[in-house]
C-alpha cells in the first residue's frame, strides 16, 4: 500500500503525490514497486533488502539517493496470549524533495509518530529532520517496550519466588532473547546515526533534534543493556537455587536410604531359610524389630551430629 502524507499544520493523507509529500509504503506489491521505479526511479535492490527480517542497519548514497535502513521495534501476541517483541527493518530513501519510507512488516512506530506530531502540532520537518524525527520516535518506542519487559521480568520474578515454575523460567529466557535483539538493533541504529551526522554537517538541520535523538537512543541502549545484565544474573541465581535444592533433595534421599538399609539388612539376614538360633525363639521377631529400631536411631543421631541431615 502506498499512502501520501502532506503536512499542512498537521499530517493529512492525500490522494496523489505532491512535492514535499511523505510517501509511506507498507507491504508493497510487485506492481507498486514497479510504479515507484517508473515514477521516482527508486533503487529497488535496496528496497528488496528491507524485505529481509534480519537485514542490518546501514546508510548508503547511491545515484543522488540517500538510502537508510534502520531497525524499529514492534510487538505481537502469540496464540497463547503472550506478548512477543521484535525488531524490523525500515527503509528510508531521500532525494531532493522526495521522502520515502518502505516497510514490509507491521509496526506502530510510524502511525504513532503521525498521531503524536498532530497532537503536538509539530512544525514541518525538512527531509533530513523528518528522518531524525522517525529515529527519535523509534527510540521512544524501544523505551516503551523495555518498560513492558521490565514489568514482565518483575512479574516472573515474583512468581518464581513462590514456586520454581518452568513456564516462568522459559518466559525469562524469552525476554533475554528479546533484549539481545534490542541491543543489537540499537547498536546498529547508533552506527547509522554516526554516519548520518557526518553527512548533515554540510546541510541545514535541526541540531536540537539531533541531540534529542542521540540522548534517547543512548538511553534505550543503556536501559536494554542494564536489563539484559540483570536478567542474566537472575537466571544464574535461579540456576544456583535449583541446583542447591536438587542437592538437598538428593542428600535427604540418601540419608533415608542409609537409615532404611539397617532394618532391611536385619530382616534379610534373619529371614533367610537357614538355621540361625532364633527360628524357635518366641521373641525372635520382636527382638529383630527392636534391634532395627535402635540401630536406625543410632545412625540418625550420628548423621545429625555430622550435620549430614
Amino acid at each position: 500500500m502506498i499512502a501520501y502524507w502532506k503536512y499542512d499544520e498537521i499530517y493529512k493523507e492525500v490522494n496523489e503525490w505532491e512535492s514535499g509529500c511523505w510517501i509511506r509504503v507498507t507491504n508493497p506489491t510487485a506492481e507498486e514497486l514497479q510504479l515507484m521505479k517508473q515514477r521516482w526511479d527508486v533503487p529497488l535492490d535496496f528496497i528488496h533488502d528491507a524485505e529481509d527480517a534480519d537485514e542490518r542497519p546501514r546508510l548508503d548514497q547511491e545515484d543522488d539517493w540517500l538510502t537508510t535502513i534502520v531497525r524499529i521495534p514492534s510487538s505481537s501476541i502469540d496464540a497463547d496470549g503472550d506478548q512477543l517483541f521484535h525488531t524490523r527493518p525500515l527503509a528510508i530513501l531521500l532525494k531532493d524533495d522526495l521522502f520515502i519510507t518502505v516497510s514490509f512488516f507491521d509496526s506502530e512506530v510510524l502511525s504513532d509518530f503521525i498521531q503524536w506530531s498532530n497532537r503536538r502540532r509539530q512544525p514541518e520537518r525538512r527531509c533530513h529532520d523528518l528522518l531524525l524525527s522517525i529515529l527519535l520516535s523509534s527510540s521512544v518506542w524501544y523505551l516503551k517496550y523495555l518498560k513492558q519487559m521490565n514489568i514482565m521480568m518483575n512479574t516472573a520474578e515474583q512468581r518464581l519466588e513462590e514456586s520454581m515454575d518452568n513456564d516462568e523460567l522459559q518466559k525469562m529466557m524469552g525476554l533475554g532473547k528479546y533484549l539481545i535483539y534490542f541491543i543489537t538493533s540499537l547498536r546498529g541504529n547508533e552506527m547509522v546515526l554516526m554516519r548520518l551526522k557526518k553527512i548533515l554537517r554540510t546541510m541545514p538541520y535541526d541540531e536540537d533534534l539531533l541531540d534529542d535523538v542521540e540522548i534517547e537512543m543512548q538511553q534505550a541502549y543503556d536501559t536494554a543493556s542494564i536489563y539484559s545484565r540483570i536478567l542474566d544474573r537472575q537466571q544464574s541465581a535461579y540456576s544456583s537455587i535449583i541446583g542447591n535444592n536438587m542437592n538437598v533433595i538428593m542428600r535427604t534421599l540418601t540419608v533415608i536410604t542409609i537409615i532404611l538399609m539397617v532394618p532391611t539388612g536385619i530382616a534379610g539376614f534373619y529371614g533367610m531359610n537357614v538355621p540361625n538360633g532364633m527360628e524357635s525363639w518366641r521373641w525372635g521377631f520382636l527382638f529383630s524389630i527392636l534391634v532395627s529400631i535402635i540401630l536406625s536411631i543410632l545412625i540418625y543421631v550420628y548423621l545429625k551430629r555430622k550435620r549430614l541431615i
